[in-house]
């Protein structure tokens, strides 16, 4: 019986973001926030937007954000994470939130 190779082994990769996307930090006024990008495919349940106090369907592309410096003193800022439209998140600065 032949023996077989030992498959290469494949280089670690650097950890994916959770639940996908690309994760950035963006300057605004009101501080800094880390934003990721969701794609549709990885929404699987309703979000409502802080920007127009509307629900983002499950499977539509949308943004998450939350404070790079958190206002409370627990954790790292993902209990304020929010979900965004996409239109909402860049236009936050010319809106009142709802």
């Amino acid at each position: 019986m032949p023996r077989r190779r030992p498959r290469p082994r494949r280089p670690e990769s650097p950890q994916r973001p959770l639940y996908g996307g690309h994760q950035q930090v963006e300057e605004w006024p009101d501080g800094d926030w880390v934003v990721r990008k969701l794609t549709g495919s990885t929404s699987t349940k309703p979000y409502r937007c802080p920007g127009c106090d509307q629900l983002i369907p499950p499977a539509t592309p949308h943004v998450v954000a939350w404070p790079v410096d958190p206002a409370s003193f627990v954790g790292t800022g993902l209990d304020e994470r929010r979900h965004w439209h996409n239109g909402c998140w860049r236009a936050r600065d010319r809106r009142r939130r709802r």
